[in-house]
C-alpha cells in the first residue's frame, strides 16, 4: 500500500525555509488561510441583547496564546427574548495541547484513510488549523459521497486504537523510503529540511509520515463522534498557480461531541450572517460579472449606510483637528518609482496606462499623494502637528481565486490619515489617534479590542535610539490610554513600530481594522528595503535654529477599508442595523389601499424631518409586515381607517413588538431623538 509524509505548514504558499521552520517548531500557531478574520472565541449567547443601543465603554485585551478563550454563537433571531442558552467554552489550539494533538493526528488518520480507499492518491502536507485540520492530495476530484466513505474509514482506524510511534532516521534512509513508495511531494519537502535527523510518525505498522509531531499516543484517544469532514477545495501546490492543482479536504475535530455541536452551531450562525448572502437579500451591494470580479457596486440602500459611515468619519476627524483631502486615482508612473512601489509592490499593481506618450498608474496606496501635498511648501516647526485624512479609493491586483465578497476586492476605499509631527509630539499624537479610534468604533457597536504593539524586526532600518524612542512613545500612549496589550516582538514594519487593533464582533470573531505606525523620515535606506517611505521624497521642515530637519510621520487607518468594514458591520448585526444606521428606518404600511394617500402624507412628513422612510403597499397587511421583517426594517407604522381619522399611526418595532398608537408628530420626535442619540426607539 502507499505511504505518505506530512510536514505541517500554515499554507501552500510556504517557502522551503518556512516549511523547515514549522517542521522544527511544531507548537507554533498556524492560522487558517480560508477566512478573512481571526476567530478565537465562540460563545453561546442570545441575539442582540443590545440590538439598538450601543455600548459607551470599550475594553482592550492582550492576546496570550496560553490562555483559554471562547467564541460566540448567537441564537437565530427567532429566539429573541428567550433566556440565553448555556455558555459553552471551546478550547483553542493555543489553550489545549490535547486538542492540537487530536487535530494533527486526525490529519494523519484522514491521509491514511484516503490512501486505503484511493491507493493512487499522492500526499503532500496536512496541518492542524484554527478549527480543525486539512490535508492536500494529488488525486482525482472528490465528491460528498467520497467524504462519507473517507470518514467511515477514519472511524475504523480510530476504533482500532493504533499506536502513534515516533522514529528518527537518517536523511538517506528517509529518501530511500520515500522513493520506495513513490511520493514526489514528500521528496520535495524532505529537500527543504536542512537539519538531521528526520522524524517519522507511524500509525501502527501500516502507514507512516514525515512529521515533527505532536500527536496523541493512540488513535483511540480521538473521539470519532467529535470529528467531521467539512468540505473539499482546490489548492495549488505551494500556492503557485503554475503548479499542480490538489484536492484539499477540510475537517474539524474537538475533544468531545458537545464542543463539536457548539462549533457547528457557530458555523451555521456565521453562515446565516454571511455578508455576501445578506448583501443580496437586503439589496445592499453586488459584484457584477459583466464588470469583473472584486469590483463593488453599492446599491441605494448600501450607499445610504456608506454615506452615514463617511459623514460620521469626517465629522469626528474635523473635530480632532484633521484637514480632509481628495486626491487623484492615477498618477504618473514616475511617482510610484520614487515611492518604491514599482520596485517592491509591482505584483499588487495593475498594468500601466499610456497617456500622450507618458505612463500612468492606478494608485495602490494613498501615502505618496499626502506626502506631495505636504511638500508643496516649506514648513516650520511651529506648523506641527499637521494632520491630513482622506477616504481614498485604491486599486490592487488580486487573483480571482482570492476574492471574497467585500473582504477581498480589487478596488476599495481606505480611511487613510497621516500626521506629520515633531519627536516630542509622538506620544500625544498617538494617544489622540487611540481616542479617535475608540470614538469611531464605539459608534458602530464595537467595544472590545485586541491590541498588539509590534516592535523592531530583525531586518530594519534606522538607529537603535530612534526605534526605542518611537516604540516608547507608542507604549506610553497605550499605557496612558489604559488599554492592555501584547508585545509582538519583531512584528513591526522594517521602517517603524506599530500598533495593530482587532475588533471583536457579535460572534467573538476578531477583525483587523486599525493600524498605527510611526515612521522616522531621516533614516538611511538601502535599495533593498527602501519601500514606500517618505524619505524618498526629501521631506523637511525648518527647526528653531533655522536648520532643515525631517519630521516624524504617523500613518494610521481606523476602519481599514469602507468595503471590508461594511462587510464586518453586516455580519456583526446580521443585517439588523440599529435604527440610526439602518438604510430604511421606517416603513409605512396601509391596511388597504384606501389609506394610501394618508400613508404618503405621513411618509413625506417623516422624510421632511430627515427620517429615512418609505411606503409599501399592494399586499395584505400580514404579508407587508412579514416582508418588512425580512428586510430588517426597524420601525413599521401601520395605518388603518382609525389612524386616518385620528391622524395617528400604530407603531410596531422589529425588536420591541407593538408600541401602540401615537400622533405622527410624536412618532417623528421619538424617531429623531433615537437617531440623534443612537439609542433604541
Amino acid at each position: 500500500m502507499a505511504a505518505s509524509h506530512s510536514l505541517f505548514a500554515s499554507s501552500l504558499k510556504l517557502t522551503s525555509n518556512q516549511l523547515l521552520h514549522h517542521y522544527r517548531c511544531p507548537l507554533k500557531r498556524i492560522v487558517s488561510i480560508s477566512g478573512g478574520f481571526s476567530r478565537s472565541r465562540i460563545r453561546v449567547l442570545p441575539l442582540y441583547h443590545k440590538a439598538h443601543g450601543l455600548s459607551t465603554t470599550s475594553s482592550a485585551v492582550a492576546t496570550d496564546s496560553t490562555d483559554s478563550t471562547d467564541s460566540a454563537v448567537l441564537a437565530d433571531d427567532k429566539g429573541l427574548g428567550e433566556a440565553p442558552p448555556e455558555k459553552i467554552v471551546l478550547p483553542t489550539n493555543e489553550s489545549s495541547e490535547r486538542l492540537l494533538r487530536i487535530r494533527h493526528t486526525c490529519a494523519h488518520v484522514m491521509a491514511m484513510a484516503v490512501q486505503k480507499l484511493f491507493p493512487d492518491a499522492k500526499v503532500t502536507i496536512g496541518p492542524w488549523i484554527e478549527n480543525g485540520f486539512y490535508y492536500d492530495f494529488d488525486m482525482e476530484p472528490l465528491t460528498d459521497k467520497d467524504l462519507k466513505r473517507i470518514k467511515k474509514e477514519m472511524d475504523r482506524i480510530i476504533g482500532r486504537n493504533l499506536p502513534l510511534i515516533r522514529e528518527e532516521v537518517s536523511r538517506d534512509e528517509a529518501q530511500r523510503r520515500i522513493m520506495a513508495v513513490n511520493e514526489p511531494y514528500k521528496m520535495e519537502i524532505l529537500d527543504s529540511i536542512q537539519e538531521d535527523p528526520i522524524t517519522i510518525y507511524h500509525i501502527g505498522g501500516e502507514w507512516w509520515d514525515l512529521c515533527a509531531g505532536p500527536h496523541v499516543e493512540y488513535t483511540g484517544n480521538i473521539n470519532r463522534k467529535a470529528v467531521e469532514l467539512e468540505s473539499v477545495a482546490g489548492a495549488y501546490w505551494r500556492g503557485d498557480e503554475k503548479k499542480q492543482m490538489l484536492q484539499r479536504i477540510y475537517g474539524t475535530a474537538w475533544e468531545n461531541e458537545e464542543q463539536l455541536k457548539a462549533y457547528l452551531h457557530f458555523k451555521e450562525e456565521a453562515k446565516r450572517r454571511d455578508h455576501r448572502r445578506l448583501g443580496q437579500d437586503l439589496d445592499l451591494f453586488s459584484i457584477q460579472d459583466e464588470a469583473g470580479g472584486g469590483l463593488v457596486f453599492w446599491h441605494p440602500k448600501g450607499a445610504i449606510v456608506r454615506r452615514i459611515i463617511e459623514d460620521s468619519w469626517k465629522k469626528i476627524h474635523i473635530e480632532h483637528g484633521y484637514d480632509l483631502l481628495y486626491t487623484p486615482h492615477v498618477a504618473r508612473a514616475d511617482l510610484w518609482k520614487t515611492s518604491g512601489h514599482l520596485d517592491f509592490y509591482r505584483e499588487n499593481m495593475y498594468s500601466q496606462i499610456t497617456i500622450e506618450d507618458e505612463l500612468y498608474q492606478l494608485r495602490p496606496m494613498n501615502c505618496p499623494y499626502h506626502i506631495l501635498i505636504y511638500k508643496r511648501k516649506l514648513h516650520s516647526y511651529r506648523d506641527f502637528p499637521i494632520r491630513v485624512a482622506e477616504l481614498g479609493t485604491v486599486y490592487r491586483y488580486e487573483l480571482s481565486g482570492s476574492l471574497h465578497g467585500l473582504f477581498r476586492v480589487r478596488g476599495f476605499t481606505q480611511d487613510d490619515a497621516h500626521i506629520f509631527c515633531l519627536e516630542d509630539q509622538i506620544k500625544d499624537e498617538i494617544r489622540g489617534v487611540l481616542d479617535l479610534t475608540e470614538e469611531i468604533l464605539l459608534q458602530f457597536g464595537f467595544s472590545k479590542y485586541e491590541v498588539n504593539l509590534s516592535t523592531r524586526p530583525e531586518k530594519a532600518v534606522g538607529a537603535d535610539d530612534i526605534w526605542e524612542k518611537a516604540t516608547s512613545a507608542l507604549r506610553d500612549a497605550l499605557d496612558d490610554k489604559g488599554w492592555s496589550y501584547r508585545i509582538d516582538e519583531g512584528g513591526g514594519a522594517f521602517y517603524g513600530p506599530k500598533i495593530d487593533l482587532k475588533i471583536e464582533d457579535a460572534l467573538g470573531r476578531k477583525w483587523q481594522c486599525s493600524t498605527i505606525q510611526a515612521n522616522r523620515l531621516d533614516l538611511s535606506f538601502t535599495k533593498e528595503v527602501d519601500f514606500n517611505l517618505p524619505q524618498r521624497f526629501d521631506i523637511t521642515y525648518v527647526d528653531s535654529n533655522s536648520e532643515k530637519q525631517r519630521p516624524i510621520m504617523i500613518h494610521r487607518a481606523v476602519l481599514g477599508s469602507l468595503e471590508r468594514f461594511f462587510g464586518v458591520l453586516i455580519e456583526h448585526y446580521a443585517g439588523d442595523f440599529p435604527l440610526w444606521l439602518s438604510p430604511i428606518q421606517a416603513r409605512v404600511l396601509p391596511v388597504t389601499d384606501t389609506q394610501l394617500e394618508y400613508c404618503n402624507e405621513v411618509t413625506n412628513k417623516l422624510k421632511a424631518n430627515g427620517i429615512r422612510a418609505e411606503v409599501c403597499h399592494g399586499e395584505r397587511l400580514p404579508k407587508l409586515i412579514r416582508n418588512s421583517e425580512k428586510q430588517r426594517i426597524p420601525l413599521m407604522a401601520v395605518v388603518g381607517p382609525k389612524e386616518v381619522e385620528t391622524q395617528t399611526v400604530t407603531v410596531r418595532s422589529r425588536f420591541g413588538g407593538e408600541l401602540g398608537t401615537m400622533i405622527v408628530e410624536d412618532f417623528i420626535s421619538r424617531t429623531k431623538s433615537a437617531t440623534e442619540n443612537r439609542t433604541s426607539f
